[in-house]
This record gives structure tokens, C-alpha cells and sequence, in this order.
């Protein structure tokens, strides 16, 4: 089974008192049963995230189902290990201390040299190589093993048999790799490091399952669990430090009186929230704190008349009888009156005499198929209540379907009615596939996908507009206050006299006469600005001046706080008809999905 934080994970109990007839939701892959819908959409959503290890290839960031079908692919490559190498390769693997890479690579080199009945390989004889199948392993008493093996022509048919040391064979192909060993070593084993073989498998072919000496100092069985003693001692020292310190109670509560996991965790199955690792699948996002809360998804109405099979044929002529009412020359009605149309047993209801004919004139109008055979059997294009059902008999003869064909003869007989509603709806939807395939439906159609992509158009404009007006007004503010700084250093460079700032021709004469003094002779430039400041110190003192510079600051403080109002006043009047825009725009998408929607 797959592995959750390189955990075994439990999958959910099947309900207790399942009734047979019960309606249930099933987990397609792991076969587990649910009465609730959210705890089904639950362990989906969780089966569905990249969290899950496969047992077997130690491969990661896999979802459930990858994980079970990589595990399956990897069992079938181990099931092809020959049964003469499992035993010896499980005697390696019992109890060693080495990493799954190290480990596999022991067990290569020393299954390498253990040859097996069955095995085939090349045979050194006569100075040359030979295909050789072994046969008989042969035990001399000197110590060497020696193996009969029978040589291979073509077609693997036996020449003649040798006998042969084991360093005059060579494997022509190792029956295993190290990728296969390495999902042995997983599929065999219960824990890593050391590695401890399952029980049964260990019984089976006979290996010891007693500690050996050169671990027990470090390790110890208990409840059949190999124990680590160095952490099982660090885990009893935390307990103890917890509870001198009055931290048991939370301990407690968050991991449970042994330190382990919350049982009631552990039994619900439901593991604690991993940070999501970005990209990920839409349908594995979930809703922030902010977002709106999802009402839970209604079950599916199945308060219907008509059979459950033929609830999309029933929709279908209903939409579009009502979405091209106008076309149709036919007023629109409920889904409620439909149906029960459908269902009623008699022959000529109004509701249903108009829906046939108003789909029959279409037919006859495009000057198609129907309309010539209408023709080859002179009949007249008005279709009255009386003679609406030769019209219906002479479109399923065109059409020639096998089982609406059968309802020729009742209809013929004057007793529509008395067909099945599965019937009625086959003769209305093939009705309806005929008209949309006609020249006056399409047009309609073209026009609407027209006038959708003109709207598109002219909304993607407006928005493309409204954003570079915005731009250009952030610019323009930003070169405002950029003007404003430059102003200010200005004013400061000539002095702190408020009304020589405001003075715009003196103060760009002095400037001029500053620039060209610095350039020409430096004691005029000091003469000027001398006096320049004693003029600006005379002034400062004069109270009319003062008091003109007061009102001029007051005047236009309020100038701009009235153009503060009035661009106040212009965004909200903008603001006001962008939204009525937007309104108008996404009304008019409505209308071209559903043309007649006014008439409803």
C-alpha cells in the first residue's frame, strides 16, 4: 500500500448495518465505502495530493492512485526474481545495518555466484563460449562445486552435456538489477536499518527471526517490534522532564498519555495538514480565510415525471424551444407545463401540436431535405391540428431510425398520446437537431457569436482605455510634484522673503542677474544679492504687503479645495457610469446566451 509520511496509511472501515439498497459513495481505486458525501470528498481531496510514497520504488510527490499502480508494476518485476535466489537473498537481507544502496549491491554480488537449476549462461569449453542451461549441481569432496550443465544450439535445442566449474560459467544476463532488488528489499522488509524481515516470510523460508548478538546491546523485540533503546530512553527522559515541569496535561492532550499520536486521530484516519508546495492542481486549492464560504452542494433533483434516462432530451427541446422563441414563432413556456405535456395521454394538446409544428415549418422554410420529400408527396405546406401527425410520420420516414420508425403506426392511428414519454422526446429532440442545422437557426447563431465578440471587444477597449488615462494621471502627478520640489529649492536659494517668491518677473530677473554675475565678476554678484536681501528684509516689514500675501495664500487654499471637490464629484460620476457600464455589458453577454430571454 502506498505510504503517507513514510507511514503506512489505514483506509476507512465500510459502514456498520449497510443495507443493501442503500445509496452509498465509493473510493474508485481503494474500494472504500462512504455515507457522507464530505467525508468521501474528503479522502479524495487527500488522495488526490502529491504526498503519497510508493512502497515499493521509494518513488515521492506521487498521488494514490500513482502510487498503487507504481507499486503494482514494481511487484510484477520482483515476482520475476527465480524462486532458488529469494531464500539466499532473504538471509543478506535479514537484520543488516547497511543503506537499501549498499544493501543491494551485496546482494547483486553474492547472488552473482550462487547459481541455481534452471539458470542459463555461457560455458567455457574448448577455448571458446557456449550457451549452457545447468542442469544438476554436482558435489565432489575436495570443497568445489562443480555443475552439470547441458550446451545449446539453435533454437535452444541440447547438443550434448558437460560438467563444469563455477568460474568456467558466466551469467549471459543477471535475472536481476539493483532497481529490482531495491523493491524486493521494500516489499520483503517491515522496518529499515537494520532491516527486519515479515514474520510470515521469514518462516516460510526458514531464516531465524532471534536478535543476533552484535545488536542486542542496541536494540530489543518487543510485541514482535524491534525497539530502539537509545530512543525509547531520550522519549522516557522528555516524558519525565514534561511532567516535572507541569507540561504533562498538554503533552498529553496534543499527543496522548504514551507520547504517541492522538488516538482519536488515528482512528478517523485523518492526517495532520502538510504546508502546500506550490504549482499545484486547481482542484487541490483550497479556500483562504477570506473567501466566501461554499454552501455545501445540493443532491440532484430527481422530482420528475418523465423517466431518468430521458431528463437531457427533456432539457434540451425545452431550452431551445425557449431561447429561440421569436425564431420559432412560438410563445414561451415553463419546464413544469412541458413536462407534464410529455406525460399526458392525450392526442392533441396545444402545447405539444405547436412545438411539432413550429419545428416542421422551420424544416420546410430552409428548403432541405424535408421540404422535398414533402414535395415528392404533393403535400401542402400548412400544417393544421388536424393533419400535424402525417408531418411527424413523414420526418421519421426520412430519418429512418429504427426505433422511432416502430411509433409510426400508433401515431398514424391518431394516438400520440398513448407513446412513451421516451418516444416523445426522441421524435422532439431529432426534431430539434434538424432545425439546428438549418440556415435560418444558423444565421441566428452566427449573429449572436458576432455581436458576443463586438461586445468583448468593446469591453477589453474600455478597460484598456480607463488604464492608460489613469497612467497619464499618475504621470501627471508625479511631474507636478517634481515641479513643486524644484519650486521649493528655488525659493530657497533666493532667500526665505515669501514675497519676492511670489514675485515671478523679479525673481526671474534676479536669477538671470545672479547667473550671468557668477560668470562674469563675483563682487557685483555679492552687490546685487546684498541688495536684493535688504530689499526683500524692507518688505517684510511692510504690514500691507503682509497682509495682501495672507490673502492671496487664503484665496488659494479655498481654489483648491474647490477643485478638490470638483474632481471628488468627477470620480464619482465616473465611477457611477463605469459600473453602469459594466451592468449593461454583462446583461448583453446574458442576452446572447439565451436570445429571447426577454420574452420569458
Amino acid at each position: 500500500m502506498p505510504l503517507f509520511k513514510r507511514k503506512p496509511f489505514d483506509l476507512a472501515k465500510p459502514p456498520e448495518d449497510l443495507e443493501p439498497s442503500e445509496l452509498v459513495y465509493q473510493v474508485r481505486f481503494t474500494k472504500e465505502i462512504f455515507r457522507d458525501y464530505q467525508e468521501y470528498l474528503n479522502r479524495i481531496n487527500l488522495y488526490r495530493q502529491r504526498v503519497w510514497m510508493c512502497k515499493s520504488t521509494g518513488k515521492s510527490n506521487l498521488t494514490y492512485e500513482e502510487a498503487m499502480v507504481t507499486e503494482k508494476h514494481a511487484i510484477q518485476k520482483v515476482q520475476q526474481l527465480p524462486n532458488d535466489l529469494v531464500a539466499p537473498a532473504l538471509r543478506i537481507i535479514q537484520f543488516s545495518m547497511l543503506s537499501l544502496r549498499d544493501l543491494a549491491d551485496l546482494v547483486t554480488k553474492k547472488l552473482q555466484k550462487d547459481l541455481f537449476v534452471g539458470a542459463e549462461l555461457y560455458g567455457k569449453k574448448d577455448d571458446g563460449l557456449y550457451p549452457c542451461r545447468v542442469l544438476k549441481i554436482v558435489e565432489n569432496g575436495v570443497g568445489k562445486t562443480q555443475y552439470e550443465v547441458a550446451l545449446l544450439g539453435e533454437n535452444k535445442k541440447i547438443t550434448e552435456n558437460a560438467i563444469l566449474h563455477g568460474e568456467d560459467l558466466v551469467w549471459k544476463k543477471t535475472p536481476f538489477n539493483r532497481k529490482i532488488l531495491k523493491s524486493f528489499i521494500r516489499e520483503s522488509t517491515c522496518r529499515s536499518i537494520p532491516w527486519v524481515l515479515h514474520e510470515k516470510l521469514a518462516q516460510k523460508h526458514g531464516i531465524s527471526t532471534d536478535l543476533p548478538e552484535e545488536l542486542r546491546s542496541k536494540f530489543f523485540l518487543q510485541g514482535g517490534q524491534l525497539v530502539n533503546r537509545t530512543k525509547k530512553r531520550k522519549n522516557e527522559n522528555r516524558n519525565n522532564v514534561g511532567e516535572a515541569n507541569g507540561e504533562s496535561g498538554k503533552f498529553k492532550r496534543n499527543k496522548g498519555e504514551t507520547g504517541k499520536p492522538d488516538a482519536s486521530k488515528e482512528e478517523n484516519n485523518q492526517p495532520e495538514d502538510e504546508p502546500v508546495k506550490y504549482p499545484i492542481d486547481d482542484l487541490l486549492v483550497k479556500p483562504g480565510p477570506d473567501d466566501p464560504l461554499f454552501t455545501d452542494r445540493p443532491s440532484p433533483s430527481r422530482d420528475f415525471n418523465v423517466p431518468m434516462d430521458c431528463i437531457g432530451d427533456l432539457l434540451m427541446v425545452w431550452d431551445f424551444c425557449s431561447s429561440f422563441s421569436r425564431v420559432l414563432n412560438l410563445w414561451p413556456f415553463s419546464l413544469e407545463d412541458f413536462e407534464n405535456a410529455i406525460c399526458h395521454k392525450d392526442s392533441n394538446l396545444v402545447l405539444i401540436v405547436e412545438t411539432h409544428s413550429a419545428l416542421l415549418r422551420i424544416l420546410i422554410k430552409d428548403d432541405g431535405e424535408y421540404s422535398l420529400a414533402l414535395q415528392n408527396k404533393k403535400r401542402k405546406s400548412k400544417i393544421s391540428l388536424i393533419t400535424w401527425t402525417e408531418y411527424v410520420c413523414d420526418f421519421l420516414e426520412m430519418i429512418n431510425v429504427t426505433e422511432l420508425c416502430s411509433c409510426m403506426t400508433t401515431i398514424k392511428r391518431g394516438h400520440y398520446g398513448l407513446l412513451d414519454a421516451n418516444a416523445k422526446l426522441g421524435i422532439l429532440r431529432e426534431l430539434v437537431c434538424h432545425a439546428l442545422e438549418t440556415d435560418l437557426i444558423r444565421g441566428k447563431l452566427d449573429d449572436l457569436i458576432e455581436q458576443r465578440r463586438a461586445l468583448g471587444a468593446t469591453v477589453r477597449g474600455e478597460a484598456l482605455e480607463y488604464a492608460r488615462k489613469k497612467r497619464e494621471e499618475k504621470e501627471q502627478l508625479k511631474g507636478e510634484s517634481n515641479g513643486l520640489v524644484v519650486k521649493e529649492n528655488s525659493m530657497e536659494s533666493t532667500g526665505s522673503n515669501p514675497h519676492m517668491a511670489e514675485n515671478g518677473e523679479e525673481n526671474g530677473d534676479m536669477m538671470e542677474e545672479v547667473i550671468s554675475s557668477r560668470q562674469s565678476n563675483a563682487f557685483v554678484n555679492r552687490k546685487q544679492l546684498n541688495g536684493q536681501s535688504k530689499k526683500g528684509e524692507k518688505q517684510k516689514l511692510d504690514p500691507k504687503v503682509e497682509a495682501e500675501n495672507i490673502t492671496n495664500s487664503n484665496e488659494k487654499e479655498e481654489q483648491k479645495q474647490l477643485t478638490g471637490e470638483k474632481k471628488e464629484d468627477q470620480e464619482k460620476k465616473s465611477k457611477e457610469k463605469r459600473e453602469q457600464r459594466k451592468e449593461y455589458f454583462k446583461r448583453e453577454m446574458e442576452r446572447t446566451k439565451h436570445p429571447d430571454q426577454s420574452l420569458r
